[in-house]
């Protein structure tokens, strides 16, 4: 049966979720996870959750899933070290350099991989299957039938989401909280900024990137016939009524095999939702009713107070057992349990007397075996074997039971033995002494000018859809000894590839044989055709561990991410060379919904839509790949003028990244960043190179 995965943000949320039917549980340890602005636990707080999980069947899963600097992995190194010693079943991880660090350190503790990884496809499940994963979190804006199609081919389990927030950026590519708030989504501290108004036409009027929460509920079957592994409720921040109620409709509808009651479904949403639920993405129907806003309205009382008692009055989750008695004339008295996992626990006693009145029968010996009370264990089966003619004190025999169950409970709660390691930071790599080149993406074929060529970048980024479309462009930057380099979507599912791949083959005929891959399923299948792949800032380069396992992966380069500071990113070792974005509007969201579409119910690809915030702010709205959106910046990247304080840290390259600018600007700005023009930006921002994230 599937696993029920549920969230955890505090000790009362454990037992909510335990005693509700949760097959596993998540929650949070120190300041290197994706909540860390919640109420995360302590070591002694994990410890107890372990143990009290692992008693009533239920596994512990520690998130660790956020972006972590060299400084960092140590401390990080030291949290594996103790959660793996706890018995922690499994740690959920987003950053590369922490599944090698963890490989190091707790070489036996099972990895899951967060989707956080931006993992939408077979490529990027089989890259953290050669990693060492044994589970990974898929993207949660797959459909029904990307799911089943990984499910079908995956070598490792699968988890999705099945109910709660939905962010509005695919997990692990959202930089929106970070650039504009100095809070980033890939170090835990998310401001959700999707939650706020925004508008078009210069008017913050609508709610157009707050997405209802998701609800699986009414899809359990299907998914567990397609091969899902677990599934997992969102809600780490949520109160532990909340845990309650989802976890006991989920875990009741599994259990039973049937579809939700009218009653159960109202009990949802009124725990939570924004405007109801949606199943949007799974059934592949995108669009303007997927977007709904949290009604402020008072907690439910009365089923708050029927929730909070069902972890509050004792146990309501119970772990079936079978016991055992042998009483035979002669022989200390035996009583054993067994639980579903085959574990046994034996124990003896007195040994029994001749019956003077009333002998003791194997009836009375179940009933007293049958009561387990106040324990986290059922009986249901009893198999008793009684001489004629015995007596032994029905106390003794509770005492045996106890004794049983006792023993039982300290197999259940008994520590893994797991091998230890230490983290081992290895070689530096020495930096590059010369002044970085300078690469040059494009958002468009029409921004390649003749111009622009003879300015001689190092390198032209292409987007792969464009080159394929304008061999003319690929051919003269060719002949004016600029090379190209395939430019792949950040997203790509695998109904897609075989688009992708006609372009590739198109550009191959033409020569190119580089590739620019920022999520691990393009870097795989950019390489299984034989590219030379270069890596992007969607693959989360925050550390030197994280170089080093992409260049295991044969990587021939990597890009900083662009929440590093100049100073962490002098720091890095470069076993690969390093390419540092230097120019351009930031990324700062790539949306499987079509916010122009939702909004104006036209398909407008042409000029940049303007989303404006509650300060008149505004944010162009670009077509990425696949009728998907990319919300950019609305200031502008610049760093001509602080060159100098590029030049000494460590790179080979550093990029000049061109979206919505006119050819002429193009040619302009990287004049200026040359070292000869006078192009200056009248609104610009540094980014986060110098004042970095929280």
């Amino acid at each position: 049966m599937l696993e029920l995965l549920s969230p955890a943000g505090s000790m009362e949320s454990v037992t909510a979720a335990v005693q509700n039917g949760a097959d596993a549980i998540y929650l949070g340890y120190g300041d290197f996870n994706a909540r860390r602005n919640a109420k995360n636990f302590t070591k002694e707080e994990v410890a107890a959750a372990v143990s009290y999980c692992h008693l009533r069947g239920c596994k512990v899963h520690l998130t660790l899933n956020t972006l972590l600097t060299d400084r960092e992995l140590p401390g990080a190194a030291q949290v594996a070290d103790e959660i793996s010693q706890m018995g922690v079943d499994a740690v959920i991880v987003q950053d590369l350099g922490v599944v090698r660090m963890l490989r190091q350190v707790a070489p036996d503790l099972p990895i899951h991989g967060s989707t956080q990884m931006t993992i939408h496809s077979l490529d990027g499940v089989k890259v953290c299957a050669d990693l060492g994963m044994s589970r990974v979190v898929l993207s949660r804006e797959l459909s029904r039938d990307a799911l089943e199609y990984i499910c079908a081919n995956s070598p490792i389990e699968i988890e999705t989401f099945a109910h709660g927030a939905l962010c509005m950026c695919y997990s692990g590519q959202c930089y929106f909280s970070g650039v504009i708030g100095g809070r980033s989504g890939n170090r835990g501290l998310c401001a959700q900024p999707c939650r706020l108004k925004y508008g078009f036409n210069g008017r913050a009027n609508e709610y157009p990137l707050s997405l209802k929460d998701m609800s699986m509920v009414r899809h359990l079957k299907e998914l567990q016939d397609m091969g899902i592994a677990c599934l997992k409720i969102e809600g780490r921040m949520k109160r532990p009524e909340y845990v309650a109620i989802v976890t006991r409709i989920y875990a009741n509808a599994l259990r039973e095999g049937r579809e939700p009651t009218g009653q159960e479904l109202q009990e949802l949403e009124q725990a939570f939702s924004r405007q109801g639920f949606t199943e949007g993405y799974y059934l592949d129907q995108k669009g303007a009713d997927m977007f709904g806003t949290r009604q402020e309205e008072d907690f439910p009382k009365e089923l708050y107070a029927k929730a909070r008692a069902t972890f509050e009055n004792g146990e309501n989750r119970k772990e079936p057992v079978q016991m055992y008695a042998w009483l035979r004339a002669g022989q200390p008295a035996q009583v054993a349990v067994e639980d579903k996992e085959g574990r046994l626990a034996s124990v003896t006693g007195p040994v029994p007397e001749a019956a003077v009145n009333v002998p003791l029968t194997a009836e009375k010996v179940e009933g007293q075996l049958s009561r387990t009370g106040g324990t986290p264990f059922s009986c249901e089966k009893t198999l008793v074997k009684v001489d004629e003619g015995l007596s032994l004190p029905l106390s003794a025999l509770n005492a045996l039971r106890r004794q049983a169950l006792e023993e039982l409970s300290r197999q259940r709660t008994a520590l893994p033995e797991r091998r230890r390691g230490q983290f081992h930071e290895g070689v530096r790599f020495e930096d590059p002494q010369e002044a970085p080149d300078i690469t040059v993406s494009v958002r468009s074929a029409a921004q390649v000018t003749p111009e622009l060529l003879a300015l001689k970048p190092t390198l032209l980024y292409l987007p792969a859809d464009e080159g394929a479309a304008h061999p003319d462009v690929v051919r003269a930057a060719q002949q004016a000894g600029v090379p190209v380099a395939a430019l792949l979507p950040q997203i790509c599912w695998d109904r897609e590839l075989d688009t992708l791949d006609k372009d590739l083959d198109a550009l191959k005929e033409l020569g190119v044989t580089q590739a620019l891959a920022g999520t691990l399923g393009m870097v795989r299948h950019a390489l299984d055709r034989g590219m030379e792949v270069r890596g992007d800032y969607g693959l989360g380069v925050y550390n030197s561990q994280t170089i080093k396992e992409l260049r295991h992966m044969g990587l021939k380069s990597v890009t900083a991410s662009f929440e590093m500071r100049l100073s962490q990113i002098r720091d890095l070792s470069k076993a690969l060379d390093l390419e540092l974005i230097a120019y351009g509007r930031l990324p700062l969201m790539v949306t499987e919904n079509c916010i122009v579409h939702n909004h104006s119910g036209e398909h407008n690809c042409g000029d940049p839509a303007l989303l404006t915030d509650r300060r008149g702010t505004r944010f162009p709205v670009v077509k990425a790949f696949g009728c998907r959106n990319e919300i950019l910046n609305a200031k502008t990247l610049f760093l001509a003028d602080k060159l100098g304080d590029v030049q000494h840290l460590g790179l080979r390259t550093m990029r000049v990244r061109f979206t919505t600018e006119t050819p002429q600007e193009c040619v302009q700005i990287l004049d200026r960043y040359q070292g000869r023009g006078r192009y200056q930006l009248g609104d610009y921002t540094r980014g986060l190179y110098y004042r970095g994230v929280e």
